[in-house]
């Protein structure tokens, strides 16, 4: 692996949890994700199932996780299955991990090859009351029923064992995961200092006639060349007025003198991500009325790290109406909207978020949670936690005008006040004038 090697204390913790949240009785699987296929023989690169890696660490295809906390048999509790591996498949794909390697990057001390699972589940099921089983329950998948190897196994084994009681174990891994230990935010912050050495290096690189894709090619080189796998995501690397254009990707376009270039980029460190959005000056200055708005989102930005997230709140039902109301009164000093229809649409209460006339300039959320996935799990009450990440990425899109500004850094929720995970990274408008200047 590109990343350091990560404490076992870390999955053994992370399993504790879960077991301490199971009933008597209860027996779980989690399975890695598929390799995936592209077409012909080709694959594309193979990213762990978050779940798996959570409670495991182990950063391989075909493995499967059983926990059985009640287990009379102390052996029986953790069990860990890993591909058997060969001469012939260390010729042709390279080291797998060892059954010894696997104890030790996991802290489980019953490790098996995959081949066995099928005989010892069928004995252990005997034994259990409840089984709990794992899916994808994140609120915007659009993964097709029966997608993973979770989904397939849930299928098989109901049909298999059909008198057995089956819950649902996403639920209850939904709310650890939020809550991140410090050493999973050690992690993140990593991948936020790869981040930051690949958005320093474009500050040195951006001109007028550079191409988004150039750009794109610099930052994986930084990147990679840091230890991390690539981009967290795919990237927004948009001049002019495709930075109106949430989710740009195509990247093909020339940068040109007195646009902005918007920049949603970001780097992955050991399957934990970060989450990057600065907007710079193509040219290295702001115009008046860039910079006007400019300001307008950083202060927004502020905002919500210094004064709106605190841990209890509720994310949509209070944070994101109080920051679109910040951004309402940032838009009627722009002179984007107008003050007496925004004062009628606050009297009314019990009109939609989305028909009120800020959404013309800003149509997206402010915070996700982040972690293992970049839109990471949030918890089921959907508020801010306690050690729980997020993003905070307010904006404003001026497509009449030709440009867009969108910024966000990586903020750790604290009661005594939030870390931010990116404040090393350059953001003010006249340090990052003055950062092109010297380059």
């Amino acid at each position: 692996m590109k990343y350091d090697e990560i404490p076992s204390d870390l999955f053994i913790n992370n399993r504790v949890r879960l077991a301490s949240r199971l009933p008597e009785g209860a027996l779980s699987v989690v399975h890695s994700a598929d390799l995936p296929w592209r077409c012909a023989d080709g694959t594309m690169p193979f990213i762990q199932n978050s779940d798996l890696f959570y409670l495991s660490g182990i950063d391989q295809e075909e493995t499967v996780l059983l926990l059985f906390p009640g287990h009379p048999d102390p052996s029986m509790r953790e069990v860990l299955f890993v591909r058997e591996t060969s001469e012939l498949i260390t010729i042709w794909e390279g080291h797998k991990v060892t059954l010894e390697e696997a104890m030790a990057i996991s802290g489980i001390r019953t490790v098996k090859w995959t081949s066995e699972f099928d005989s010892l589940f069928r004995k252990l099921i005997r034994e259990a009351e409840t089984v709990w089983l794992n899916h994808n329950e994140h609120a915007r998948s659009g993964a097709p029923v029966n997608f993973s190897l979770d989904d397939r196994f849930r299928r098989l084994c109901q049909e298999r064992y059909a008198g057995y009681r089956y819950e649902r174990l996403a639920p209850v891994l939904q709310r650890l995961r939020a809550e991140k230990s410090e050493i999973e935010i050690a992690l993140v912050q990593r991948a936020c200092d790869i981040t930051a050495q690949g958005f320093d290096r474009l500050l040195r690189f951006v001109k007028p006639g550079v191409m988004e894709y150039e750009i794109e090619a610099e930052l994986i080189h930084e990147f990679v060349r840091h230890g991390s796998r690539g981009f967290a995501y795919q990237p927004i690397i948009a001049s002019g007025g495709n930075a109106c254009i949430l989710h740009y990707v195509i990247n093909d376009q020339p940068c040109k003198d007195g646009d902005l270039l918007l920049l949603d980029v970001a780097a992955e460190y050991a399957n934990y991500n970060s989450d990057l959005t600065r907007t710079i000056p193509v040219n290295g200055k702001y115009t008046p009325r860039q910079r006007a708005v400019y300001d307008a989102v950083h202060r927004i930005l502020r905002l919500c790290i210094d004064e709106l997230i605190v841990p209890g709140k509720p994310m949509r039902e209070v944070y994101h109406k109080e920051v679109a109301r910040a951004t309402e009164d940032e838009l009627i000093a722009l002179g984007l909207l107008d003050a007496d229809v925004v004062e009628r649409e606050r009297a009314e209460d019990d009109l939609p978020e989305e028909k009120r006339a800020y959404r013309k300039y800003f149509m997206h959320g402010v915070s996700h949670s982040l972690g293992l996935d970049v839109h990471d799990v949030t918890p089921a009450e959907n508020e801010f936690i306690e050690d729980m990440i997020v993003t905070v990425e307010p904006g404003i899109y001026l497509p009449d005008e030709g440009f867009g500004i969108r910024l966000e850094n990586d903020i750790v929720v604290k009661s005594g006040g939030n870390i931010d995970l990116m404040a090393h990274i350059p953001i003010d408008a006249d340090e990052i004038e003055a950062l092109m200047a010297g380059a």
